[in-house]
């Protein structure tokens, strides 16, 4: 993938180098952040290997409920001054790439396909662990799309993990990764996932599963949507680049990791997608780059 030539993004809080201190033992409640792409890779490898219901952790991990207010803030101690821009570092350049290209393509697709103005998300850099809106952000949640502040979150040890755990890796798998994420920015401006959201909460287990899988595959797609208008407009996107990004796609399918780590497939209890269901969603995104090729919830 050719990203050096790209726009970068001013939207970034680059809170790397920074010391998080949780003031009060753990995570805020108070946000309903969709998990990103390394949420299943690294709660569902816990959840199914030691035979916990993995709806448990990614309950917690999401953060859903905004009623308890019993919380306390968290607080930030940082050892330098909060960077925002384009970092100089050479991932930091290769993020705001991404995510100028995405602001670049959301600002002109959104308009004409769907007639929303589009409005940019930030994205944050951080290291370890940082506050939210969320609530506690942590490496271990993997990248993730918080709709209270409409950021991103994202510590880059993830594309090392990608590459190192899960067969991953390459720019433009890196770059899907991140565009999933801008994803759920999108369906969050489509009024799409706060009604999702809500259903969930009202739902049963097995019910509320199935529609976090609907909205992470059409965050799949979402992301091929953007690739192919990428593609387009900057030809700058091989077959490769593609190839890398669907073996992403299929390293962390559902069934893959409850296979890898007990053995055995449990469908009802997929939060994200089998590993052909993620591929085919990306694909169809690729292939049309239309929003509306991208209806998961159609009967």
């Amino acid at each position: 993938m050719r990203w050096e030539d790209a726009r970068r993004s001013d939207n970034i809080e680059d809170r790397r180098g920074e010391q998080y201190a949780d003031a009060g033992g753990g995570p805020m409640l108070g946000g309903a952040g969709h998990l990103g792409l390394g949420t299943m890779v690294v709660l569902g490898i816990i959840a199914y290997a030691f035979g916990i219901d993995p709806r448990v952790l990614i309950g917690g991990a999401e953060m859903l409920s905004n009623t308890t207010g019993g919380g306390q803030v968290a607080q930030q101690q940082s050892v330098r001054p909060r960077h925002a821009g384009a970092p100089s570092d050479q991932i930091g350049q290769f993020v705001a790439a991404i995510l100028g290209e995405n602001e670049d393509v959301w600002s002109d697709v959104l308009p004409k396909q769907k007639g929303i103005q589009f409005a940019p998300a930030r994205l944050v850099m951080f290291d370890g662990a940082t506050e939210s809106g969320c609530g506690t952000a942590q490496s271990a949640m993997g990248p993730f799309y918080c709709p209270l502040d409409k950021k991103i979150y994202l510590d880059t040890s993830f594309f090392r993990d990608m590459q190192q755990r899960y067969g991953g890796g390459g720019d433009f798998a890196y770059a899907y990764v991140i565009s999933h994420e801008m994803g759920h920015h999108i369906e969050d401006q489509l009024g799409i996932l706060g009604k999702v959201q809500r259903a969930e909460q009202q739902s049963d287990q097995t019910g509320a599963n199935a529609l976090s899988v609907r909205i992470e595959l059409m965050a799949d797609c979402l992301a091929g949507v953007w690739a192919a208008n990428a593609n387009q407009k900057w030809n700058n996107i091989d077959q490769s680049d593609i190839q890398k990004a669907v073996a992403t796609a299929q390293a962390i399918g559902d069934d893959r990791l409850q296979q890898a780590a007990r053995g055995q497939v449990v469908p009802d209890s997929f939060t994200h997608g089998s590993s052909a269901q993620r591929v085919q969603w990306l694909q169809r995104g690729l292939q049309s780059g239309q929003i509306d090729s991208c209806n998961t919830f159609q009967k």
